[in-house]
């Protein structure tokens, strides 16, 4: 019989792709990590690793194991969410994995629903671009928020999870309260604004700075060399500050900077928008303590201010 545990860390392995970093992980040794695969191999009487040289790889049959691995890591947590689900009060802690602007957002929601269930605890924990949706699939979340600028996240996204439309977050421009577009009688002109005001932007191929670089295209291109920071709250402090004006997801202002002006972006065009999910493994989402969490976000979604409920 196939031993689940060994089943999590094969599951584990493929993901990460290595026995260092799986064991990195999961708080193992990589020594602990190979015995433990090694013995899973006896059990399912094939090879599953092919340890070359200078690196530890899937075999065919290593690689169907663990897509089999996932399907049965889901059913039995699907199991265990039916039984926990039959209490009346969610218990134990919850977490969350989340990008910086969200988590400013969503944590009063979240902390408001800590207090109507005492038995269960919060652990919000901020994800580099990309890791949300890996996390929960690993199970080292309970949920993730993630975001979308592409559109696809829900059809293109990894199997096995389950997405929740919270948002839809539209870029803004914001300048300081002394600019003169801070009067919401004169027009936004990008045009004009691209060559007589100091851009402040996020790095180079992160999500925003393409949505903003694109959107600057339209006015004629993007300056030579904006001013980079990373952290969109630290730009709209730089903005608040009169350094400077910038093009920001909204979402950026959910802390109540009020040293800012905000004015829509012209169109025709609609602005650039990214979608904000939550995102769950589909076999815990009759836990109790996520299902808490799902209606603390739901809610959350509903009080911001300025963003816009995205139809399911």
């Amino acid at each position: 019989m196939l031993d689940l545990h060994r089943l999590r860390l094969l599951r584990e392995f493929a993901d990460r792709g290595t026995i260092a970093a799986t064991a990195a992980a999961l708080g193992y040794t990589p020594s602990a990590v190979s015995q433990q695969l090694s013995a899973l191999e006896r059990e399912a009487g094939a090879a599953l690793l092919d340890r070359a040289a200078r690196s530890v790889e899937l075999t065919d049959v290593g690689r169907q194991l663990a897509v089999h691995a996932e399907i049965i890591l889901a059913q039995v947590e699907a199991a265990e969410a039916d039984l926990s689900a039959a209490g009346r009060e969610p218990s134990g802690r919850a977490t969350v994995a989340t990008f910086p602007t969200a988590a400013a957002a969503f944590a009063p929601a979240l902390v408001r629903s800590m207090r109507a269930h005492p038995g269960l605890t919060l652990l919000l924990q901020q994800a580099q671009p990309g890791e949300g949706l890996r996390r929960v699939r690993s199970g080292e979340v309970d949920v993730a928020l993630v975001d979308d600028w592409a559109g696809a996240l829900p059809e293109n996204g990894p199997a096995l999870l389950r997405y929740y439309a919270l948002l839809r977050d539209p870029v803004v421009l914001i300048v300081p309260r002394d600019h003169p577009l801070a009067d919401p009688a004169v027009p936004v002109d990008l045009r004009q604004l691209r060559e007589t005001s100091r851009w402040m932007a996020a790095p180079e191929g992160e999500p925003s700075r393409q949505a903003v670089d694109r959107l600057l295209e339209t006015a004629g291109g993007a300056p030579a060399v904006p001013w980079e920071f990373e952290g969109l709250g630290t730009i709209v402090s730089l903005v608040a500050r009169g350094i400077g004006v910038a093009a920001v997801p909204r979402l950026a202002l959910a802390t109540g900077e009020r040293r800012v002006v905000v004015r829509e972006l012209p169109g025709p065009a609609p602005a650039p928008a990214r979608d904000v999910y939550a995102a769950v493994r589909a076999a815990s989402v009759r836990r109790p303590s996520v299902t808490v969490i799902l209606a603390a976000l739901t809610a959350g979604a509903r009080g911001l201010t300025g963003v816009r409920r995205r139809a399911r």
